[in-house]
């Protein structure tokens, strides 16, 4: 079962808080990243994005930044602590409205940062629920092996009931030791624990399984450099962790949004191709009001969405035609529309290239500007689903949930040489 340690936290001694704290890195464009850069000399952005000043020191300069932060005191070490991590936001919700688009629900999300035993995913006590990709793999390897921290937390779901009720009180007992306010309008605070509700907390987390929600690549990294080590004949108990923040997997605590795929080289007949497989079914100009329709449209009619030249229009398999190939996938895959696309695209022809954002209004409009060739809009899965593949021991395809709102980088940060 899954071993939680409290561990010696670097946290940021500079305020404001906003102005050095930063996205997760794969959701940072080229624009933000240098909006970032902006705001602040010693913006997480430069530790978990470095450029390169001479070819190929990006990831030296990543070490040298972090080490002189800890030299001046930008950075300091707390005692070994577990985290409370709340994350208090407005969710709009309704179908294709982005984050701050329209007025909406308040909620908060409450989980816990801690230093997590590393264990193969898929052996009992983490559980996988997406595929990786090997380039970004790669990447973050080498900002490890240069750096020797986690610098943002893996975010985790534990399938034990009852762990955002025992960690409730110690937000009620106040004192946030760190706060800010990120560009969402999103509210992220951090609380310290101490006394014997670590053990209680230690004693949730170790009760079930843990999901991994957000992190595929760093924790598969966290895996391969602890391999590297051991291999080397190294004894280093640091790279025997990482940091992660467990979040209880309920439907009151999570917001799942679907992952969308834009096309490239497709050509002009995508939609009559894609005919041969599917029920299409026009559904009017490319618009936002008819992007937010569409998607809407797409839950009640269990449809996926394609935007091309000519608009809008919904996708349905044809399981006359597709049969055999969502019937070879597993049972609880069958409903999940990003294998049911794959399984299309074994059929049609993959286009020459693939990229993945989680807004449908804003991908429509990138098709509509010419800024790609066509787009397919997904539903997004359930907490059930996600629990259900989990516990199979399957992984769903590559960039299939969208977590939101994802945790800062900047708030904690954890260095391997320190435990």
């Amino acid at each position: 079962m899954p071993d939680f340690f409290p561990f010696p936290g670097l946290r940021y001694q500079v305020a404001p808080l906003d102005a050095v704290t930063a996205p997760p890195y794969d959701v940072i464009d080229e624009e933000s990243r240098a909006r970032l850069e902006a705001a602040h000399p010693q913006n997480a952005v430069r530790l978990i994005l470095p450029r390169d000043v001479e070819p190929g020191d990006r990831y030296q300069r990543a070490r040298e930044t972090f080490e002189q932060w800890r030299a001046d005191g930008v950075l300091r070490a707390d005692a070994p602590h577990l985290y409370v991590y709340r994350i208090a936001f407005t969710d709009p919700g309704g179908p294709g409205v982005s984050p701050g688009e329209t007025a909406g629900v308040a909620r908060r999300m409450t989980g816990v940062v801690g230093a997590l035993a590393l264990s193969p995913p898929g052996e009992g006590s983490v559980l996988p629920h997406e595929r990786t990709m090997p380039k970004a793999r790669s990447d973050r390897l080498d900002l490890l092996r240069s750096v020797r921290a986690n610098l943002d937390p893996v975010w985790g779901l534990s399938l034990s009931s009852g762990l955002s009720e025992l960690i409730e009180p110690v937000i009620a007992a106040g004192g946030a030791a760190a706060s800010c306010v990120d560009g969402d309008g999103v509210e992220h605070c951090l609380f310290p624990v101490t006394g014997e509700l670590v053990e209680r907390i230690r004693s949730a987390v170790a009760a079930a399984p843990l999901v991994i929600a957000d992190g595929h690549h760093r924790y598969e990294t966290a895996l391969a450099y602890q391999e590297e080590q051991r291999a080397a004949g190294v004894d280093d108990p640091g790279a025997d962790r990482i940091m992660m923040m467990v979040v209880e997997l309920a439907e009151d605590q999570l917001v799942v949004r679907p992952i969308h795929r834009l096309l490239w080289g497709v050509g002009g007949a995508l939609r009559a191709r894609l005919a041969e497989v599917c029920d299409v079914v026009p559904a009017g100009p490319n618009t936002a009001d008819g992007v937010r329709q569409l998607v809407a449209d797409m839950d009640r009619t269990a449809s996926m969405g394609l935007v091309d030249k000519d608009g809008l229009a919904r996708l349905t398999p044809r399981l006359d035609v597709l049969g055999p190939a969502v019937a070879e996938l597993p049972e609880p895959l069958r409903e999940v529309d990003a294998a049911r696309f794959d399984a299309v695209l074994d059929r049609i022809g993959a286009p020459s290239e693939i990229d993945y954002r989680n807004d449908a209004v804003t991908v429509a409009a990138m098709v509509a500007k010419g800024a790609a060739d066509a787009a397919v809009l997904l539903r997004p899965v359930s907490v059930a689903q996600i629990d259900t593949v989990a516990e199979a021991g399957l992984r769903m395809p590559q960039k299939t949930t969208f977590f939101q709102p994802k945790p800062l980088t900047g708030l904690v940060f954890r260095s391997l040489d320190l435990g």
